[in-house]
């Protein structure tokens, strides 16, 4: 048991170091060595959990939203909501989030698989919004699979304009002047009139979320 935590930890270690060295030179420029200079392991501790700089790339892709798993809503689209900003919240002081957003929009990245955290936004996405408009929040021209790429393909574009204008520091308005334009044309409107979309929100769910994981046992969250 104390070698598996020690494991977990080092893996951690490893992953937080990656994420920091992906976030400020690109995955292209990032190298193995920087690496493990950042995260003070050995070549064999690194090379135990990841083969190579693609699979330390993809991890870091995948760890960004571990432990964060937004509490059920009985409003499907404030879930979503709350699912998007959120992420948004966490864009600004997470560099693992910050580095993962990073590699997938950088199409510089030669030989890394960028789709995955599209795909899995999509997914995400087009989930809520099915069991959004099985509870009749939705309006009737809606097809969930064809608004979750359009909030997903959106969302991206508006996260690259607020890095290059303000390093994220404006993405919080933003998100939620997005979601102000895109949600009139998918919700009722006493569905609509329901919603927090505002840019306060992610916060509130960060500290939700944060209060239940430390109410959790250590063996629930390791």
């Amino acid at each position: 048991m104390v070698k598996q935590d020690r494991a977990i930890r080092t893996r951690r270690t490893i992953l937080e170091a990656a994420a920091r060295v992906f976030e400020e030179r690109g995955y292209q420029a990032a190298t193995i060595a920087e690496i493990l200079s950042t995260a003070g392991v050995t070549k064999g501790a690194l090379y135990f959990h990841f083969g190579s700089k693609e699979q330390l790339a993809q991890g870091v892709l995948s760890e960004q939203d571990q432990q964060f798993v937004i509490p059920d809503r009985a409003c499907k689209l404030q879930e979503l909501t709350d699912t998007v900003l959120l992420h948004a919240y966490r864009l600004q002081s997470d560099p693992m989030v910050r580095a993962g957003v990073r590699l997938s929009m950088d199409q510089h990245a030669e030989g890394l698989d960028r789709s995955g955290p599209f795909l899995r936004w999509s997914d995400v996405c087009q989930r809520l919004l099915e069991k959004a408009q099985a509870q009749g929040e939705l309006m009737p021209h809606v097809v969930p699979s064809v608004t979750a790429d359009v909030l997903v393909g959106t969302f991206a574009g508006v996260q690259s304009m607020s890095q290059a204008v303000s390093e994220y520091q404006d993405l919080m308005s933003r998100t939620s002047v997005l979601l102000r334009h895109l949600f009139p044309s998918i919700a009722v409107p006493s569905v609509l009139a329901s919603l927090d979309l505002s840019e306060q929100r992610g916060e509130s769910v960060y500290e939700e979320i944060r209060q239940q994981i430390q109410r959790q046992p250590a063996a629930a969250i390791s």
